[in-house]
């Protein structure tokens, strides 16, 4: 009876090393199905927003859970509900530059109670213009039309906004309708505000004034004088 006995632990042994064996590849699979997750979906991210505007969204979070600890946790606790959280925030915001992201949070943060929302963030954002000296989209679209001529001699609130009415066209702006040539001018001076958070320095071109004593024009005898002496060198 003991060889049996033998071969049935031996037989039991293989059993629980076989099933130990399977439970391990089982938790490889899983993990490396929960790495493909993640970097599928930091791909995604990649796609939507692109690597600024991820790292923006993510700084934001990362001071709202400072200043907001109990708040932030209540809301975001669980990992999935903060990934999706995260995502959420990223489509809704992504028309903004980061850097007015980030500026509009620290604003938020320093003056705000309770965990911020996305709506109370757009607002935020779209504030945050006054703090780099811009004009909001609507103000500037108002003063390149209103604008007298010559444009480059008026007193700009701001250099973005004479560029955007120039690339968008100071006629088109004089004469069509709002709802055609705003988008237009808006899709400029997004631009230039970008450029302007950046810290590019925009300045109207001067035009040079004329001198103080222009030249004289020439006398007939002159004239006639120079028209020879050409005519000597070219031996006409």
């Amino acid at each position: 009876m003991k060889p049996r006995l033998s071969a049935s632990q031996t037989e039991a042994g293989q059993s629980d090393s076989a099933s130990g064996a399977d439970r391990g590849q089982h938790r490889d699979q899983r993990r490396g199905q929960k790495n493909q997750q993640e970097q599928s979906g930091q791909q995604e991210h990649t796609q939507h927003g692109g690597p600024d505007l991820i790292d923006a969204i993510n700084q934001i979070f990362a001071e709202f859970e400072l200043a907001y600890h109990n708040q932030y946790h209540k809301a975001y606790g669980d990992a999935d509900r903060l990934i999706l959280a995260k995502k959420y925030w990223l489509e809704c915001l992504r028309e903004f530059h980061p850097l007015q992201l980030v500026t509009a949070a620290r604003r938020l943060v320093k003056s705000q109670d309770y965990l911020p929302t996305i709506s109370t963030m757009t607002r935020a954002c779209e504030q945050s213009f006054e703090l780099f000296g811009l004009p909001s989209e609507w103000e500037a679209y108002t003063e390149a039309c209103r604008a007298p001529a010559p444009k480059h001699l008026h007193s700009w609130s701001h250099p973005a906004v004479y560029f955007a009415g120039k690339a968008t066209d100071w006629f088109l702006l004089a004469t069509e309708p709002e709802d055609k040539v705003f988008p237009l001018f808006s899709y400029y001076y997004k631009q230039l505000c970008e450029r302007v958070m950046r810290g590019e320095q925009l300045e109207v071109p001067m035009v040079q004034a004329l001198p103080d004593n222009p030249s004289r024009p020439l006398s007939f005898d002159e004239r006639q004088s120079r028209l020879q002496t050409l005519r000597a060198d070219l031996k006409v």
